[in-house]
């Protein structure tokens, strides 16, 4: 590791308090997408007084910014979110389910560490370049609304990362390693039916149920469901029933519905089924059934250059090291839920992948083991946006253990490590890593150009964004 790496993980090291503090307060007041406006200001002012350039009210998103600090290319873009879930409030520190807040919100995906972390690498980068040490720009990305309106979509609809030379970030998970393959394409639709008042035994043939067309909707999409490829998925939710009189033929009922396939292609192609669907269960009930669409997100580009520069990176930087009393407390909250310890990592249904992963896992509640880097093909059913990224600029990213192995993604165990030194010491090696490895891009040109040149072998099919050009950021009520 070179002096200037050193220095500027020195940097991470003496302002570790600050990171963690940061990500501390947005753990403390969790917003949900589209309203991290404490998030976003925190954030913002911390850059104006480091001397960033910010933007504000990137894409028209009043959350979304950016800080940028340099000159020139290469230009490394890096990428930090902030959004919590609902009902996920839960006390920090705690290997039981206990709200702060009933019914509140909480960092379920622990996205205060994520962003706190990535910004860490930023600064310690900025004062590198500052010094005169390095050369190009740092460009920290506050990307709003990963769960619930795709923000970093949106802001690729405008091409906003098309002139980085690469994108790195991280997310806390449970293990240590750089991912890669690729993520399933998503849409998400709102089915507003809307029908005829009546009394449920007084008038009936005079009513035109709402709610019946839902229903209708949900049992043709079942039967959709066998004639689907085996990588396509959909999910649903009622977020409107009518009401709660029986006695009533429901005017109004409204679903939401996530459609995910390999391909942005295959996902609209599958949408277009359901939305038949939603048509012929209006038509059977004498109903009508508008759409309104939320946001989508496109499949992810992997980048094996960057990956391997992110693992090499983690392996000098080393993965987070716990204490005993920190062990104790993973292993009680991981007694709290099923941790059927199967094999983790990008590569793991690669049986030699699996079978060498299988020899390295340490048998305790934490995965304190750097995970090998895979460089096959790999696929992962759930969806981020940050593949709208990857297919603008060479992009990579890699997970830190934040909390027990196996621990349920968007749940309470979650949130309740990500205000303790578990979650702290995961988000200063994730800065540490991505800064190391932005160093790297920064000093070596044929790193940026080998990844260029492998991200335009896979996008030789141009990007097709997800999102219609009238569709504006939204949550569904």
């Amino acid at each position: 590791m070179n002096e200037i790496k050193k220095a500027a993980l020195h940097t991470i090291d003496a302002h570790a308090n600050t990171f963690t503090a940061i990500s501390g307060a947005i753990w403390d007041e969790p917003e949900l997408s589209l309203k991290e406006f404490k998030a976003a200001a925190l954030y913002t002012d911390a850059l104006e007084k480091l001397g960033f350039t910010v933007q504000k009210n990137l894409c028209g998103i009043e959350t979304a910014f950016s800080g940028s600090y340099g000159s020139g290319h290469p230009v490394i873009g890096i990428l930090g979110e902030y959004d919590a879930l609902s009902g996920l409030s839960q006390q920090s520190g705690v290997a039981e389910a206990q709200s702060v807040t009933p019914g509140g919100n909480g960092h379920g995906c622990g996205h205060n560490l994520l962003g706190a972390a990535s910004l860490s690498a930023a600064i310690a980068i900025k004062d590198q370049i500052a010094a005169g040490k390095l050369h190009g720009t740092v460009v920290f990305y506050g990307c709003p609304g990963e769960e619930g309106c795709a923000g970093k979509t949106f802001m690729a609809r405008d091409g906003l990362f098309r002139d980085l030379d690469a994108a790195i970030t991280w997310h806390p998970g449970y293990t240590n390693e750089v991912t890669t393959g690729s993520n399933a394409a998503c849409l998400q639709m709102v089915y507003e039916f809307a029908g005829t008042a009546a009394h449920a035994a007084g008038n009936p043939w005079e009513g035109r149920s709402a709610l019946d067309g839902a229903e209708l909707m949900n049992i043709g999409v079942q039967f959709l469901r066998e004639h689907m490829e085996p990588k396509s998925s959909i999910h649903y939710s009622i977020a409107d029933a009518g009401g709660i009189s029986p006695n009533v033929v429901q005017p109004t009922a409204k679903l939401i519905y996530m459609v995910r396939a390999e391909t942005v292609r295959k996902a609209k192609a599958l949408l277009a089924r359901v939305n038949d669907i939603a048509k012929g269960a209006a038509l059977m009930t004498g109903t009508t059934c508008e759409r309104k669409f939320i946001d989508g997100v496109a499949e992810t580009i992997p980048n094996h250059v960057l990956e391997a520069l992110l693992y090499q990176n983690f392996a000098e930087v080393g993965v987070p090291q716990h204490t005993p009393e920190e062990m104790a407390f993973a292993t009680e909250l991981a007694t709290t839920y099923d941790a059927d310890r199967h094999i983790p990592g990008s590569g793991s249904e690669n049986a030699d992948y699996a079978a060498r992963v299988k020899t390295l896992l340490p048998g305790t509640a934490m995965n304190d083991v750097l995970l090998p880097l895979f460089t096959g093909e790999a696929f992962c059913p759930g969806s981020t946006d940050v593949g709208d990224v990857s297919w603008q600029c060479p992009t990579a990213q890699l997970h830190v253990a934040s909390w027990p192995n196996g621990c349920p993604g968007h749940s309470w165990q979650n949130v309740s490590c990500g205000k303790t030194s578990i979650g702290h010491k995961a988000a200063i090696t994730a800065g540490k890593v991505l800064c190391a490895a932005a160093i790297d891009l920064l000093e070596q040109p044929e790193l940026i150009a080998a990844a260029k040149t492998e991200f335009a072998g896979r996008t030789a099919e141009s990007y097709t964004c997800p999102i219609p050009p009238e569709a504006v950021p939204t949550i569904p009520d």
